[in-house]
C-alpha cells in the first residue's frame, strides 16, 4: 500500500510540474493593445494642448481627435477580442493538463502492473540471503548441467595422436592404481576437450593419492568439472573446491572458482571480497586475474563498496620496487646516487602497497629493500603490518617471511 501511495504522490508532482509549463504565463509583460490604448489617449491630451498653444486651429484639432478616437475604439475592439480568446484557450489548457494527468498516472500504473510485482511485500537482506542460499542448495547437479552443454567439436587430433590416446586409455582402464597413466589420461584428455573424461581420471588420481592428495589435486579436478558444465560451478565441483582450500587457504584457483560459485547464486557482495583478495595476492600472468579485473567494479557497486582497482604491476618479473637487475645496475653508481635511485623506487612501492594493497612477494621486496638501504626500523613496521594482512594465509607469509629475513628483521 505504501508503494502505490508513494507512486500516486509522485505522478501527481509530475502531473503539477507539466501543468505549470502549459500555464506559464509571459510574467508581467503588457499587452500591445494597451499600449496602443495608453498612447491614443495621450496624443489627445496633445490635442488640446497644441490647440491652446495655438499650434493647429479647431478644424485640425477636430480631425485629429475623430482620427485618434477611431483608433482608440479599434485597440479596445482588439484588447476585448483577445481577452475572450484567451479565456477560451485557457479553458483548453486546462483541459489538456487535466487530460495528460490522468494518461501519465495511468500509463503509471498500468506500466507497474504489467512489469512489476504488484502485492509483493519488502524483501529485507536477511529474507534474500535465505532465498540465495535455498537455490544454492537446490541448483543442478554435475550430471545435469552436462545434459544442458550443446555439443561441440574439439581440437582434431592426428592419426597417430588419436591411435596413441586409445592406447592410453586401455592402458588406464587395465591399471587403475597407475599413479602416472591416470595423470597422463587426465592431462591429454582435457587437451583435447574430453573434460568428463579428464575429471574422471583425476578423480582416479585423488583416489590413488588418498590423504597425499594435494590442494592442486583438488582443485584441478574442479577446474575440469567446471569446464565440462560449460562454466557452471555444481555441488560436486564446489566439494572440491571446499577440500582444495581446507587443505590451502591461499589456493588462488580454488578462491577464484568459490567465488564464480557465490556469483552465480546471487552473493556477488561475497564474491567481490573473495576476488578482491585473490586479486590483491595472485601474480599478474594469473589466468583468472583478467576474469576479476573485467567484472570487480560491478561487483563493488552490488557490494556498495567506494572501490579502486589495484593498478596492475609494470615491471619485467611482474613485481614493482626495485629488482635484483636494479640493485646491481645501481652498484655501478655512485653511493649518493644509488641511494636515492632506490629511495625513490621504494618509495613507489610503498605507497602503492598502503593504498592499494599488493601480492607477498611485492611485500617481501618492499621489506628486503628496506634492509638494503639500511632503514630496519622501517623494514619491521612493514613486516608487522604484512603479518596482520597476511594471518590466515600461512603461504603467503611464508613468502613475506622470506624478504623480512633478507632485511634482518624477521622474528
Amino acid at each position: 500500500m505504501v508503494f502505490w501511495i508513494t507512486a500516486g504522490a509522485l505522478a501527481l508532482v509530475a502531473a503539477g510540474i507539466i501543468a505549470l509549463a502549459v500555464r506559464r504565463q509571459r510574467g508581467n509583460s503588457e499587452h500591445p493593445a494597451e499600449y496602443d490604448l495608453r498612447v491614443y489617449r495621450d496624443q489627445l491630451k496633445e490635442v488640446d494642448k497644441d490647440l491652446a498653444r495655438g499650434v493647429i486651429d479647431e478644424a485640425d484639432a477636430t480631425r485629429i481627435r475623430t482620427e485618434v478616437s477611431r483608433r482608440i475604439l479599434a485597440a479596445d475592439a482588439q484588447l476585448k477580442a483577445e481577452q475572450a480568446g484567451e479565456t477560451t484557450k485557457s479553458r483548453g489548457g486546462m483541459a489538456l493538463i487535466v487530460a495528460m494527468g490522468v494518461v501519465l498516472i495511468g500509463l503509471s500504473f498500468l506500466g507497474y502492473w504489467k512489469l512489476g510485482a504488484p502485492g509483493f511485500q519488502d524483501q529485507p537482506l536477511t529474507l534474500r540471503m535465505e532465498e540465495a542460499r535455498a537455490r544454492m542448495d537446490s541448483r543442478q547437479s554435475q550430471a545435469e548441467a552436462e545434459a544442458q552443454v550443446p555439443a561441440s567439436p574439439g581440437p582434431t587430433p592426428d592419426a597417430d595422436f588419436v591411435a596413441l590416446m586409445d592406447k592410453l586409455r586401455q592402458t588406464a582402464a587395465e591399471r587403475p592404481d597407475d599413479l602416472q597413466g591416470q595423470e597422463l589420461l587426465a592431462r591429454n584428455e582435457a587437451s583435447m576437450g574430453n573434460f568428463k573424461a579428464a575429471y574422471t581420471a583425476q578423480q582416479q588420481i585423488i583416489r590413488i593419492k588418498g590423504d597425499r592428495a594435494s590442494s592442486s589435486d583438488y582443485s584441478i579436478l574442479a577446474n575440469m568439472m567446471i569446464a565440462a558444465a560449460d562454466g557452471y560451478v555444481s555441488p560436486e565441483a564446489q566439494a572440491a573446491l571446499r577440500r582444495a582450500m581446507e587443505i590451502n587457504p591461499a589456493n588462488n584457483l580454488a578462491r577464484y572458482y568459490w567465488g564464480l560459485m557465490l556469483l552465480q547464486n546471487d552473493r556477488p557482495d561475497l564474491t567481490f571480497k573473495i576476488w578482491d583478495q585473490v586479486l590483491r595476492q595472485s601474480p599478474p600472468d594469473a589466468p583468472w586475474v583478467p576474469a576479476i579485473r573485467s567484472r570487480i567494479m560491478d561487483l563493488a557497486w552490488f557490494a556498495g563498496v567506494e572501490y579502486q582497482m589495484p593498478a596492475a604491476p609494470h615491471s619485467g618479473d611482474g613485481l614493482s620496487g626495485p629488482s635484483n637487475d636494479d640493485m646491481e645496475a645501481a652498484s655501478e653508481m655512485s653511493a649518493e646516487d644509488r641511494q636515492e635511485m632506490i629511495r625513490g623506487m621504494v618509495s613507489n612501492l610503498a605507497e602503492r602497497l598502503a593504498t592499494e594493497g599488493g601480492t607477498p612477494e611485492e611485500w617481501a621486496r618492499l621489506i628486503s629493500a628496506y634492509g638494503v638501504l639500511g632503514d630496519s626500523e622501517r623494514a619491521l613496521v612493514i613486516w608487522e603490518e604484512a603479518k596482520g594482512v597476511f594471518a590466515e594465509n600461512p603461504e603467503a607469509l611464508a613468502i613475506v617471511r622470506a624478504g623480512a629475513e633478507r632485511a634482518g628483521v624477521a622474528d
